[in-house]
Parts: C-alpha cells; structure tokens; sequence
C-alpha cells in the first residue's frame, strides 16, 4: 500500500495499488467502463466512486456505478451524445448505454458556504441546508463534500488504483456508517442523509457511529423540511431494494418512522406485526430472485394501518371511501404518492370486502377480474397471523384450482357470515354493497325505426 500526500481530513490517504485492492474490471458493467473511458480518452479525470466502489472491496455486486470528473456537466454532453443533463440542485450527467443509466458528476467544490448566504452557484439556506451547490473543484474536496466514510473512496481507471480519502477502509472493516465532517453539519446540510444512514446499515449490516447517530435523534424532524418527491424517491431505496424488512427495524430503531408517516400508530402497527413484515419479507425474497414487484401492492401494505385507525368496525360504502381518501391524501402530502401507486393501492383495498361472504355465483364474477390477485395476495398476507382471514384466504385459493366446485367452495353461508364477525373494519355493512357488486344498470332497448 501507498502512502500519498495527507488529506484535507487529517489523516493520511492511502492508495491501494491494483494488486491490493482485487477491483477487477471484469465486475464492473460495460456502460460504466465506456464511460470512464470515454472521459479517459476525452483528456479527462474518470473515477468510480461512492457505492460502486464500496460494494466491489465487500465483495458485492453494486447496484449502480457513478462516476465523477474534473469534466463540467457541459463538456461531459460534450463526450456522450447519449448524455441528458438533469438537477438544479447540483447538475449531474446521466449517460445512457441501453437500459443502464450511468450517473456522472462533475468535482465538487470545497465547502466555503455560510448559512443564510449566496457564494456563486451555491446557495446555503439560514438553517444550513444546501439548496444549489454548482461549485467545482479537484477529487481532494469532492471527496470531502461526499456522505459517509466508506462512500469516499476512488477507482482510478487511469492506473486501476484505488484510493482511501476518508479512512474508510478502516470502517467497512469496522462495519461502521460515519459521517464526514460534523454530522449535525452535514444532516442539516442534507437531511436526507439520516434516511441513507438507516439504509446503508440496513444494507450492509452495520451499525451507525454513536455521534452520527445522536445527532439524527436531534435533528430528525428536519425532514419535515424535504421536497415530498425526494422522500418518495428515498422510500423506494428503502423498501425496494432488497432488504425492507431490515430498512423497517432501522428506522423503527431511530424513530424516524414516526417522522416519515406520523399516522402509523404504535397501537396499529402491533396489531400488524406480522403482517407487516410477512409483507417485508416477501418482497425482499422476490427482489432478491429477481422477480417483479409492485410498489404499489407496498404502499397498500404500509398504508393498511392508517387505513385501519380510520375506520369503524362494521363501515358504511361512504365511511370506507372516506378513510380511504384521508390514507391516500396524507401519503401524496409527505411523499408525494404518484397517482398510478395511489390507483394500485385504492384498488386493493376497494377489492377485499369482495372476498367476504361471497356466494358461487358472485366468485364466478370475481376471479376473472384483473384487481382480483393483488388483492387475494393482500389477504393471503393479513391471514398470516389470523387464523378466521386464513381459512378466507385458503377457500379463495380453491375456488382457482381448475376442477374447482365452486358451488361446494362457496356454499356454507353460515360459515361465511362467521368471517364476517369476527373481521372489524373490512366488511361492509349489509345494507350497502360495493360499488362494484352494485346492480348493473339494464340496457336500454334501441327502437328500431320500421322499414
């Protein structure tokens, strides 16, 4: 190992030579490497940074490769027509080869700002969070101005070097999520950072700096303060990455479960334990396999409990409508529900009183229609630790069976009025059925004229 000149950190960087870091080009994707070489080749700095970098020293198969350059957003749309300039935030270069988007960013500046002020292309707000940050400078304080530790670390496709500004090294060892910098600084500079340091550890399997961790008990109602689309964008990385069940303990641990979605009662969110993570489980199963997941089936899941403290036992058409509305409305408030999650979700929830007490014939009906497997999976979920919603769920997974009987699955009335007492908030009262088990309206005979 290298030693290089001491860092703006105080401590000494270190260079791993390509023998001694064992990154090999084989695992990082072909879009990525274009890149790098491109900007190699267009007389530019190119380096894989952050996450990519951290992931292939533990072993990992990255999720994303990111770049960064001395090149400036303008001279990288230069280098790739393939290249789309987006953010006002701080400007970055999306590179597209296929399917894979490459994100490039140009060097950061050193930090300079002051709150409450402009400098150039970066303005600082009075509470210290950075609302445009377009200064840029060399690899040495763009690596100061990156989160964590052990998301400052350099790839150099110049001599397949690795370098360590942080000392991060020592903490993916350590299994250790530390912020460069003063954390209360940094988070206030960026409050989402606390959700990425929930997220990092659920990942990795590592634990959080004891001051970076105090700080997020302090300031953690600061994301109050962040744009509802960016907090969606962060609950996707959360939930769907692959390992939701841990991102859930985690910010459960924190508290900033509370912050995110102050609706989810504790008392509700007992009462849906095993739900809940059931539903957590299966989605990190599936997204570990590969397989496709609806992100709107999640947000049906996480929204189940505020829907449940809304409602009556028994609830009218109107009262279920109703509840629904304020779940949805409250969800588009903080994290901006895009409205075809919010259709996906009121569909699930709309479908299930369907599944009570349904006769042969009303199955007939019900199985062909498209809503109806979300929302069968839904109650497969609730009748994970509900004996009454399993035995539900079990004669609904018969009436799919090929040589079902339907009249035989469906013919126990009694039995299924059972179901419905012992189910509070899911069954609509008698007397007012489901807008789509409503009567349908008979056509109107057309009166032919006579020849």
């Amino acid at each position: 190992m290298i030693e290089a000149n001491p860092a703006i950190f105080g401590a000494a960087t270190r260079v791993l030579t390509r023998a001694e870091h064992g990154i090999s080009r084989q695992s990082i994707s072909s879009a990525a490497l274009r890149v790098l070489y491109g900007l190699k080749e267009s007389g530019y700095a190119a380096y894989l940074v952050g996450g990519g970098v951290r992931d292939l020293l533990l072993g990992q198969r990255p999720k994303d490769f990111d770049i960064a350059t001395n090149a400036t957003p303008d001279q990288i749309n230069k280098v790739f027509r393939n290249c789309r300039l987006i953010g006002r935030r701080f400007v970055i270069a999306h590179v597209r080869f296929g399917g894979e988007i490459i994100e490039v960013t140009t060097f950061r500046g050193s930090d300079g700002g002051v709150a409450g002020s402009a400098n150039g292309d970066r303005f600082v707000e009075t509470d210290g969070r950075i609302l445009r940050d377009n200064v840029f400078g060399n690899v040495e304080e763009d690596a100061e101005r990156r989160d964590f530790t052990v998301n400052a670390m350099y790839y150099n496709i110049e001599d397949f070097s690795v370098t360590d500004y942080a000392d991060g090294l020592a903490d993916l060892s350590n299994k250790v999520i530390r912020l460069i910098g003063d954390p209360e600084k940094r988070y206030r500079e960026d409050p989402v950072r606390m959700l990425r340091a929930a997220r990092l550890a659920a990942k990795l399997g590592f634990s959080i700096d004891a001051a970076s961790e105090l700080k997020i008990a302090q300031l953690k109602e600061l994301l109050h303060e962040i744009p509802p689309a960016r907090l969606f964008d962060e609950v996707l990385k959360l939930f769907m990455g692959g390992h939701g069940e841990k991102s859930w303990h985690e910010l459960a641990r924190l508290d900033l479960l509370s912050v995110l979605f102050p609706d989810l009662k504790p008392a509700n969110l007992r009462a849906n334990k095993v739900f809940l993570e059931q539903a957590l489980q299966s989605t990190d199963a599936r997204i570990q396999a590969e397989k496709p997941v609806s992100a709107g089936f999640f947000f049906a899941v996480l929204g189940w409990p505020m829907l449940q403290a809304r409602m009556p036992d028994k609830p009218t058409q109107d009262q279920r409508s109703d509840a629904i509305d304020s779940v949805l409305g409250q969800l588009s408030r903080i994290i901006a529900l895009p409205r075809r999650y919010a259709m996906q979700v009121r569909e699930i929830w709309e479908m299930l009183p369907r599944l009570f007490d349904a006769s042969a014939t009303r199955a007939r009906r019900i199985l062909p229609n498209p809503r109806f497997r979300a929302a069968y999976d839904f109650l497969h979920l609730l009748g994970s630790d509900n004996p009454t919603l399993k035995a539900l769920a079990d004669r609904w997974t018969k009436a799919q069976l090929p040589d079902a009987n339907l009249d035989e699955v469906f013919g126990q009335s009694a039995a299924a009025s059972q179901l419905q007492s012992d189910v509070p908030g899911l069954v609509l009262q008698p007397s007012e059925p489901a807008p789509s088990e409503a009567v349908p309206r008979k056509k109107r005979r057309r009166n032919r004229k006579p020849r």
